[in-house]
């Protein structure tokens, strides 16, 4: 089957609702995919599906609409607090785009509600939402929805609620079950009646997806869609949409952000995807992408953001050209019209993410391109994924009109201390990301060159970190500048710094100045350890204020209040002496 053209809809076998087909082309979607034909009219005879169909297929148009029919043809109408349809999903992007698209259809329906639950947003906030308004169909991710079930002393009964459920789906399920949802899952379908239709929807299919399917469907009608072309035998098909064309360049550390740079500026009229492995990559390198890359509209999107995500998903989904910067989060399902490139600046952990992250062009028929930037120890990548994924990649010519751009990275570090703090952060984090790659045969820690991947990175000294303890490197060449006196541009954040740097400063001076007794009297030891263990308790609660409050610099405290604490336990334990302690201490802290 084609994944472009599946008829018209009225080639299905059972008929849709007038309001159904006035919304498909009011859309214009004119004609159906293979994975729609399939599974519609299944879903609307009272079948249970499993559906697997490359990314970019129309899964969503493939549920959503046997919803709304399904919920058309109940013998008693649904009422306010009655849930008819849940859709489960693993991100909150993708949730509120399914909800995008069943807005459209319910907008013909205005006997139907519908509600979106997901994280980011005050639960109470969901509570009284739908104490007051109620909802007919539920689409969530699965922490905030288990939370919902359990706030019933708030008044709101969901598990009441979905008694009367007709329809549930699980979309992007395998990646559900990747997140570590089977908990959530398992406490929600058991809130969920027996009684019900159930459709899972993914890109691929994995063992824990076969036994969510055994538990959670009765005699599934298992659904594969084909790319066109694909031969109709036993052997596996490519799971990326055959209108992608699929690239892949070498490049040495040192060079790798260059070359980047180069494309961005020579791309920068199209609409590009940036992936990179860590949030604290996409931290510093999107800053820095921000200022090197002129009149181009630049946005961030990973995990540890709070409450700026759905805001910035959406606006980068409305732009006509742009660059989105981002990690995984943004691998999975998601539809952003009009992606002409999609950039791999790090492999991902597992090769499934690969596939997931090339879907996000060449979607529904579309052409698109996808690049990734890999090492040239890192080549075997490439006969890996063709034979692993059933992903086929060709080299690209070299990119032309690289400029060197890391002495101006160099120069935003030294004029602004948080642009160095990242650097620091991110060059620690892709390591340790490095060394959990699940195909370690290719991607291993011990062949990487520190030195080259350190001037790539564009630092100004190296970090102190197990993986270099010990280790010299000749080849890189740090700074002449004390990195101590970088301050920072942000004038609070600066203050802050001076001031504790001068109580740090005051307190040193004050115990040089204290009798040698009095300073190694046991009593005050237990003292200090006991206004130690008070500093923990206040900094503790005061980072999960700034948790709650969503602000910018929580991963900071929350890395400095991990690392005071490790370093508390070993003065416990007796592994470090109170001197020690004290010197680690104070030099820690006078190096943010």
């Amino acid at each position: 089957m084609s994944n472009t053209t599946e008829g018209t809809w009225d080639r299905l076998p059972v008929k849709l609702h007038e309001a159904v087909l006035e919304t498909l082309a009011e859309l214009r979607f004119t004609h159906m995919t293979p994975v729609q034909a399939a599974c519609i009219p299944l879903f609307l005879s009272n079948k249970d599906v499993a559906a697997e169909a490359v990314t970019g297929s129309g899964k969503t148009l493939a549920f959503v609409i046997p919803i709304i029919e399904l919920l058309l043809k109940r013998e008693e109408k649904l009422k306010k607090m009655q849930v008819g349809a849940l859709v489960i999903t693993p991100t909150r992007e993708l949730a509120l785009q399914i909800s995008e698209v069943m807005s459209q259809f319910l907008s013909k329906f205005p006997q139907f509600t519908q509600i979106l639950l997901i994280g980011g947003s005050n639960p109470i906030d969901d509570v009284e939402k739908f104490k007051e308004k109620g909802a007919n169909i539920v689409i969530a991710t699965p922490g905030r929805l288990e939370d919902m079930f359990r706030r019933k002393g708030e008044g709101l009964d969901l598990g009441g609620s979905v008694k009367s459920l007709d329809v549930l789906v699980l979309d992007e399920a395998d990646r559900l079950l990747d997140m570590g949802f089977e908990t959530s899952l398992n406490t929600i379908l058991g809130h969920l009646p027996k009684q019900r239709r159930t459709g899972l929807f993914s890109a691929t299919q994995t063992q824990e997806l076969e036994k969510l399917v055994r538990a959670g469907l009765r005699n599934p009608v298992r659904i594969t869609v084909k790319e066109k072309g694909s031969a109709p035998t036993a052997a596996p098909m490519q799971k990326t949409p055959s209108r992608l064309s699929n690239y892949y360049t070498i490049c040495r550390s040192e060079n790798k952000f260059n070359h980047l740079v180069a494309f961005l500026r020579q791309h920068k009229h199209e609409k590009q995807l940036v992936f990179f492995s860590t949030c604290a990559c996409v931290e510093y390198f999107g800053r820095v992408i921000e200022t090197l890359v002129k009149k181009v509209t630049v946005r961030l999107i990973h995990g540890k953001m709070k409450n700026k995500r759905n805001s910035i998903f959406s606006d980068f989904r409305s732009l006509k050209s742009g660059i989105l910067v981002c990690t995984d989060v943004m691998a999975r399902g998601i539809d952003i019209p009009d992606v002409n490139w999609v950039l791999q600046y790090d492999p991902p952990s597992n090769a499934s993410a690969f596939v997931h992250r090339c879907g996000r062009t060449a979607r529904i028929g579309n052409y698109g391109n996808a690049l990734v930037f890999l090492l040239p120890m890192e080549e075997s990548y490439i006969s890996f994924l063709s034979i692993n994924q059933k992903c086929p990649l060709q080299k690209m010519s070299p990119i032309k009109d690289v400029v060197d751009v890391l002495p101006k990275v160099k120069a935003l570090a030294l004029s602004d201390r948080a642009v160095f703090d990242r650097g620091m952060r991110a060059f620690v984090s892709y390591v340790q990301a490095y060394a959990k790659h699940e195909c370690s045969l290719i991607f291993r820690v011990k062949d990487l060159d520190f030195a080259s991947m350190a001037r790539g990175f564009a630092l100004l000294r190296l970090p102190k970190m197990p993986e270099l303890r010990g280790k010299r490197f000749p080849d890189f060449e740090e700074t002449d500048v004390d990195t101590e006196t970088i301050r920072y541009k942000d004038k609070n954040r600066q203050k802050q710094r001076k001031k504790m740097l001068a109580q740090q400063k005051a307190k040193e001076e004050e115990e040089e100045g204290e009798a040698t007794p009095r300073r190694r009297s046991s009593v005050r030891t237990e003292a200090w350890s006991k206004q130690k263990n008070r500093k923990d308790r206040r900094r503790k609660a005061a980072v999960k204020r700034k948790i709650k409050e969503g602000s910018d610099v929580e991963d900071e405290d929350m890395s400095e209040l991990l690392s005071d604490t490790r370093l508390l336990k070993k003065l416990k334990k007796g592994v470090i002496s109170e001197e020690d302690f004290e010197h680690r201490l104070s030099r820690k802290h006078t190096s943010l």
